[in-house]
């Protein structure tokens, strides 16, 4: 039996998993709010005392920089190390691997339902591939074809600097330097980087605001409002702030795309996308994605596709876990 763990900035998914066909097929899984415990050993205690099994492989995708056996967590007061997890589990080891990494081992082992194609493009089967996912932040991650079979790899890319291409862009820049300092592409888009546009336009006095998201954001200032606003068009300015982060999507997805030249594809993760995939179908996205100069045409030949299984992460360390203990093939 593996244990395998999704362990985000606000929630944490786990779950047992046996080998089937060389996929891992989910036996039980659990969420828990990430927030609140003192350590992510808490939370697994909880999980293993409430689902008791016999473990025989563990991994956790984490978001954040691993280092060897040990990740200090970005958005948590979290330092987690893989010998205490292992301990509590009763195991002589455990992996740890970023959670994009996790995400990008997922996307082998889903089926086609899973995805939702924005652009088709011409797939290269030797080609690398890209994924970029955002939720309570921004990761990004990498795909390179051995000749057998992908090999996914981590990265911190979310980290990189805001890059603006607009007037607007490049005020929102100057507005968030004043808060934060350094302004990576994380502060802009993710679910905390849509209360920050949303912020700004209301600083900056853009779009109209009903007086009932102005009450609903008193109570509850959060980008899930918001977005639900924007998607509805009930609020100009929360409509505008969505439209400005499915651009920075788009443009950022790009990004990664020409980094990785990933000629086999890019992938859209994280339970962001999927609420949005109305607005990720429309112009704003791809019209950005496309907006690189002389490189236009070779992201035009990209597949770019949407995971719409928001247990992928999970799915994925499961996938790990598997290789590690022999149970799948490599």
């Amino acid at each position: 039996m593996i244990l395998a763990g999704d362990i985000g900035g606000t929630g944490s998914r786990f779950g047992l998993f046996e080998i089937h066909d060389g996929r891992p097929r989910a036996i039980v899984v659990a969420k828990y709010p990430s927030r609140g415990p003192a350590r992510l050993e808490d939370i697994v205690a909880r999980f293993v005392a409430e689902h008791p099994a016999t473990v025989t492989s563990a991994c956790f995708g984490i978001a954040g920089p691993v280092n060897g056996d040990e990740v200090i967590t970005p958005n948590l007061p979290w330092q987690i190390r893989a010998p205490s997890l292992a301990a509590e589990i009763g195991l002589p080891r455990v992996s740890l691997i970023n959670d994009l990494e996790a995400n990008a081992y997922g996307a082998t082992a889903l089926p086609e339902s899973d995805f939702e194609t924005l652009q088709a493009g011409v797939m290269d089967p030797s080609g690398n591939a890209g994924i970029i996912s955002a939720g309570t932040g921004l990761g990004e991650a990498g795909f390179f074809y051995d000749g057998k079979r992908l090999r996914p790899f981590a990265s911190e890319g979310g980290h990189v600097d805001f890059a603006p291409q607009s007037d607007l862009e490049m005020e929102l820049l100057r507005h968030l330097r004043g808060r934060f300092g350094h302004v990576s592409y994380e502060r802009v888009l993710s679910g905390p980087g849509l209360a920050n546009i949303f912020e700004f336009f209301r600083v900056t006095g853009r779009g109209n605001e009903t007086p009932e998201l102005t009450a609903e954001l008193a109570v509850n200032f959060s980008a899930g409002t918001i977005a639900s606003a924007g998607m509805a068009g009930t609020c100009t300015r929360a409509v505008e702030a969505l439209d400005l982060f499915v651009h920075l999507y788009g443009a950022e997805a790009g990004n990664l795309a020409l980094k990785m030249k990933a000629t086999r594809g890019v992938l859209i993760g994280g339970g962001i996308a999927p609420k949005l995939i109305a607005k990720l179908r429309g112009p704003l996205f791809l019209g950005a994605f496309l907006d690189k100069g002389r490189m236009r045409g070779m992201l035009e030949r990209m597949p770019v596709r949407v995971i719409l299984n928001d247990q992928c992460a999970l799915v994925g360390a499961a996938v790990y876990a598997g290789l590690e203990a022999g149970m799948i093939p490599r």
